[in-house]
């Protein structure tokens, strides 16, 4: 069965470059969400294999939608995006549970190598 995958990202071109890299290498995309509130919402609606989760997001921001989700179910595997220069932001993600850190502007074997790594 292909893995499903939840992408959290408040820009809608962001959200289809990481589906389009997704879909090609036999993922299922299991929703997607443009802000914190709704990447915990969805997360609890379809329960995917992973969540690609952007740090800065309005409403909330990825951290604190990775702790709610972590509290949630501290099982989940959380992948968080990030451009360049948050290396606090970094630290805190991983501290709080994330399976790995990428940066934008994403190279598409990064993605992938990121993925296979936190669901095979």
């Amino acid at each position: 069965m292909a893995k499903s995958i939840l992408i959290c990202d408040d820009a809608a071109f962001m959200r289809m470059m990481i589906k389009d890299i997704l879909t090609k290498n036999g993922y299922t995309i299991a929703g997607e969400a443009e802000n914190g509130v709704k990447a915990v919402e969805k997360y609890t609606e379809t329960k995917p294999d992973l969540v690609m989760m952007d740090i800065t997001m309005p409403e909330m921001d990825g951290i604190q939608a990775l702790k709610k989700i972590k509290a949630t179910d501290p099982s989940a595997n959380i992948i968080m995006c990030s451009a360049m220069g948050q290396q606090a932001m970094v630290i805190e993600s991983i501290q709080s549970g994330a399976k790995d850190f990428i940066v934008k502007p994403f190279q598409a074997d990064r993605v992938l190598e990121a993925v296979k790594k936190a669901v095979g």
